[in-house]
């Protein structure tokens, strides 16, 4: 019985280490669908304590999410997955409309202004450790451009 005390203990510990990365995210939030729309976005700002890097993200709302950029080339939008994004540490990295994002695929149902999507973000540090960080993003309407800050984005 001890044993198993001291090993919840070390799970325990372990978690709590995780936590201790500091990897932030604020300004969250999902860009609303029409009805049959199989795809919108996640958006966000991240910031960690460490370099790391954004590997994946998980949602409950379907079983494809991927880490996506979109980029400007030969004057065309283009849109392609990702292996990562980098965290410099210290410094914020902001995904956006028109930059990096999450994307969530295959929908099943319509995304709707008002409801919560909840991610799962996926970090990896420099020493190749992962932690998850749990994510609450309010839906918000679909013509939505940037994080209501009042900054301009625009390139």
């Amino acid at each position: 019985m001890k044993r198993h005390v001291r090993l919840l203990a070390l799970a325990a510990a372990m978690i709590n280490g995780f936590a201790n990365a500091q990897v932030s995210v604020s300004d969250a939030w999902v860009r609303a669908t029409v009805p049959q729309q199989k795809a919108t976005g996640a958006f966000l700002k991240l910031q960690a304590a460490q370099d790391s890097k954004l590997v994946a993200a998980t949602s409950p709302l379907t079983p494809v999410v991927e880490v996506h950029e979109m980029a400007m080339q030969d004057n065309v939008m283009k849109m392609r997955q990702v292996p990562s994004i980098a965290l410099p540490a210290g410094k914020t990295v902001e995904l956006k409309p028109g930059g990096y994002h999450v994307m969530l695929l295959d929908l099943k149902q319509q995304v709707q202004e008002g409801q919560t999507v909840p991610l799962t973000l996926i970090i990896e540090g420099k020493d190749g450790k992962r932690e998850s960080v749990q994510v609450e993003a309010p839906v918000r309407p679909l013509a939505t451009k940037a994080a209501p800050s009042g900054h301009d984005h625009k390139h």
